[in-house]
């Protein structure tokens, strides 16, 4: 295990240090903000069919702050392999390349410069990328499991852990200085498992993943909202409308507030990456007493 995870190391720092891109391509109908695709109303829809979402294991969707970088990852299910793919747009044109291996969950800082990938992370360089580098402890814990991290403005940090049970841990900064991290209240760690955070680059909110008894079958997305305490309220589930009997799962939010992005598993046992209008994030809220 240790020898593979050596290899798939290399591998990855390989990739960002040359800045060679694989697969680099361009496809002239992604043309415009959002790929040229167009943009959903109340009702999620699939994001960039045969560009994005397609025939394999499409999850895990986000943008740059710039909203000039999109990224994903995908499970080749012939090849049984993870990537992790970015389409970058250059003179109105949106060019797709394969950053590398796929390591954990893959998010961006909101300050654009850092890659989040589970207990490890990236810096933005002349080259494109850097090296994997291993966050320092106790991030770095071998008895943790973090799968995705994600980090506000403030520099809060969310993350889950799969090795402790399946919740999700927050770690704030308070007075220039990180705070050690903490389970998160029954508030959000509540049922089967909690998984996949995403929080508001303003703290405002965090949605995640879970599965719980009250749900519409498999995993689906929850979202709790910062009270003016600092607490957080009870979970809500985001509805049928986001929710469905198959797996939901790995939500972000666009760096211009508009749009929600999560992926929805398929009966083909492949993903989907779907998007939909970013309004039912106030809606919710407006059922929080604060």
């Amino acid at each position: 295990m240790k020898t593979r995870l050596h290899t798939l190391l290399m591998s990855i720092s390989a990739f960002v240090i040359s800045n060679q891109a694989i697969g680099n391509e361009q496809s002239k109908s992604l043309v415009g903000e959002y790929l040229g695709q167009k943009r959903p109303k109340s009702i999620p829809t699939v994001f960039a069919p045969g560009h994005v979402s397609g025939k394999h294991r499409d999850v895990n969707a986000f943008f740059s702050p710039d909203m000039k970088e999109f990224y994903f990852t995908r499970m080749d299910l012939e090849l049984e392999t993870w990537d992790l793919i970015s389409y970058t747009l250059q003179n109105g044109q949106w060019h797709k390349s394969i950053i590398g291996p796929r390591v954990g969950r893959p998010l961006l800082a909101p300050d654009g410069n850092t890659m989040h990938l589970g207990q490890y992370y990236m810096t933005r360089n002349n080259c494109g990328w850097s090296q994997l580098k291993r966050l320092d402890p106790p991030f770095s814990r071998r008895d943790w499991g973090i799968m995705r991290l994600s980090a506000s403005k403030s520099g809060t940090y969310i993350f889950d852990d799969y090795k402790s049970g399946d919740i999700i841990r927050i770690s704030e900064v308070k007075n220039g200085k990180r705070q050690t991290p903490k389970a998160l209240g029954p508030e959000v760690n509540t049922g089967k498992y909690n998984a996949h955070p995403f929080i508001a680059p303003d703290d405002s909110y965090i949605i995640w993943d879970g599965v719980r008894e009250s749900g519409f079958g498999d995993s689906d997305l929850y979202i709790s909202f910062r009270k003016p305490d600092g607490t957080w309220s009870d979970a809500l589930n985001m509805g049928d409308t986001i929710n469905t009997e198959v797996r939901e799962a790995s939500a972000s939010v666009t760096p211009d507030g508009k749009y929600l992005f999560f992926n929805r598993a398929t009966k083909n046992n492949d993903n989907d990456i779907y998007w939909v209008d970013a309004k039912i994030i106030d809606t919710l809220k407006q059922q929080v007493v604060m």
